[in-house]
Formats: structure tokens, C-alpha cells, sequence
């Protein structure tokens, strides 16, 4: 069963499981609106549930894949946990301080930590070229930030600054998480990787929410259909697809190809949440794109 799948999985062209993914994961910043729920326990139910999707799967499948991986592989996938796991707490609480068009946008500048982290971590120069797209990206950001608060103008959110500072945080620890499946994924299969991560994640999320005494089980069902919309959308055919990527595509590529969902996750917000962005939003946000694009073109 296993050997089979894999040959199916393989037989998937990298485009179309990218455009499945970036559908998938821009609905999540519009459910997570949806939900009333404390951020980190929308972000601990989210990859929970996933876990437990995918877990029989894994164990039935790949049973052996999980002795055959070496310490430091299990460490390795361990720290992409953490890493997944700050990142998710930190963009989830993002969402509810500043727009999900500013949020989700400025997210993606984990292309230049990627690409930094690479010309530290793994010898790869930062080209003239990605310089320049660096700092237009950068300049994109602050107009978000601080467009509006200079000249007076209306903002959306309780505190887009903090917002966008929290979602600029998020997207380092993306770009460890990024860089980090990247190596991993050339030598360890999709389903067992994944489920190392997202345990861990779970684990360190758990940590987090019982630390800050956030209620655990009194949620309505509304919310508890949320958290699994969350886990089949933007957790098994979102991040769960974009693993399966790394493994044929480079990280910069499946970095790149998510500059599609600040896109789509705008429209969807306007269309179902009524929130339009401001000037500011959308002018520093193109900018934004325009400095990863720029940036991440080879």
C-alpha cells in the first residue's frame, strides 16, 4: 500500500499539487476570522486534528520508515516542529491585530530569510539583484506599517503595527521551518516526516496554551467544525502537500509559488468578511511582492 501511494504521489506534476496547496492554505486566515476561539487553541486543534488524520496512515504505511530515520533526523524534524509551532501562534494572534490582507502578505517575506538563511547556512550568495529586491520588499512593508499612522489615514485592525510585527516574526520561523524540510525531505518520506513535525508542533502548542490558561474543551460546535475544516483545508492539502513539494521542487520554488495566497486570501476577505484594505495595505503590498518576486527570480 505504501510502495503504491508513493508511486501515485509521484506521478503528481509539482504545479498542480502547488496550485492545490496555495488554494488550500488561503482559506486559512478567513476560518481562523470565522472563529472566536483564543488564537493558540485555533492553531493547537488545527495540526491536532491533522496529526490524527494522518497518524493511522503512518502507521500502517511507513511503520519502518520511523526506525530507519537516525537521531539526527529525529532531531532535525523536532526543530521544524518547534519552528512550525511558533510560527503558527505567532501568525494566528497577527490576524487578530491587523488586516489579513496586511498579515498574510507580509508573512511571505520568508523568502528573504529563506534566501538568507541560505547564504548563511548553506554557502549560496545573496546576487545584486536579490539585494535590491530585499530592500523593495522591505520599504513594501513599512508603507503597510506605517503609511497610514503618518498621514492620519484609516487603518484596519486593533493594532496593525503589533500585527504586522507578530507576522514579520512569524515569517522567520517559517523560514526555519522551510529551509529545514527542505534537507529533510530529500532522504525521509512525506507521511512520517510530516508526522514527527506536526507532533511536536502539537506538543509545543499545548505548552503554550495550557502555559497562558486558555479553555481547552468549552467551544461551541460550530468552532469544533472550524478546527476540522482547518485540518482537511489549509493542514492536509495545504502544508501537508507543500512537504510532499519539497521533496521534488527547491524551497525557494515552493516559497515563491506561495506568493499566490496573499492574493487569493485578500479576495476571499473582501468578499466574505467585508474588509477591504486600506491604500497604504495594498500599495505597500504590492511593493512587498513585487521585492520576493524580484528577490527569489533566478
Amino acid at each position: 500500500m505504501g510502495v503504491s501511494v508513493r508511486r501515485a504521489t509521484d506521478a503528481i506534476p509539482p504545479v498542480v499539487a502547488l496550485g492545490i496547496a496555495i488554494l488550500a492554505v488561503s482559506t486559512s486566515a478567513i476560518l481562523i476570522r470565522y472563529s472566536s476561539a483564543p488564537t493558540l487553541v485555533i492553531a493547537l486543534y488545527r495540526v491536532l486534528f491533522t496529526t490524527v488524520l494522518l497518524l493511522p496512515f503512518a502507521v500502517h504505511s511507513y511503520r519502518d520508515a520511523f526506525y530507519q530515520l537516525s537521531r539526527r533526523d529525529w532531531i532535525a524534524a523536532s526543530a521544524a516542529g518547534v519552528a512550525l509551532a511558533l510560527h503558527f501562534a505567532l501568525w494566528f494572534e497577527s490576524l487578530a491585530w491587523t488586516s489579513v490582507a496586511a498579515s498574510v502578505t507580509i508573512v511571505q517575506i520568508q523568502v528573504l530569510f529563506v534566501a538568507s538563511g541560505a547564504a548563511l547556512f548553506l554557502s549560496e550568495r545573496i546576487t545584486r539583484r536579490a539585494s535590491v529586491g530585499m530592500m523593495i520588499a522591505l520599504c513594501g512593508i513599512a508603507i503597510m506599517s506605517f503609511g497610514g499612522t503618518i498621514v492620519g489615514a484609516p487603518t484596519v485592525g486593533a493594532a496593525p503595527l503589533y500585527g504586522n510585527i507578530l507576522a514579520i516574526v512569524a515569517a522567520v520561523c517559517m523560514a526555519g521551518y522551510v529551509l529545514t524540510g527542505r534537507s529533510l525531505r530529500q532522504r525521509i518520506p512525506l507521511v512520517p516526516y510530516v508526522v514527527i513535525v506536526y507532533a511536536v508542533c502539537v506538543v509545543v502548542l499545548l505548552a503554550l496554551t495550557t502555559a497562558v490558561n486558555d479553555t481547552l474543551f468549552a467551544y461551541p460546535p460550530y468552532e469544533w467544525f472550524l478546527f476540522i475544516l482547518m485540518a482537511l483545508g489549509p493542514g492536509i492539502l495545504g502544508h501537508t502537500v507543500l512537504n510532499w513539494a519539497l521533496a521534488h521542487v527547491e524551497s525557494s520554488v515552493v516559497s515563491v509559488s506561495l506568493l499566490a495566497e496573499p492574493v487569493c486570501s485578500t479576495v476571499l476577505a473582501v468578499v466574505l468578511l467585508s474588509e477591504l484594505p486600506t491604500r497604504f495595505t495594498a500599495i505597500g503590498g504590492a511593493m512587498t511582492l513585487i521585492g520576493i518576486i524580484i528577490t527569489s527570480r533566478r
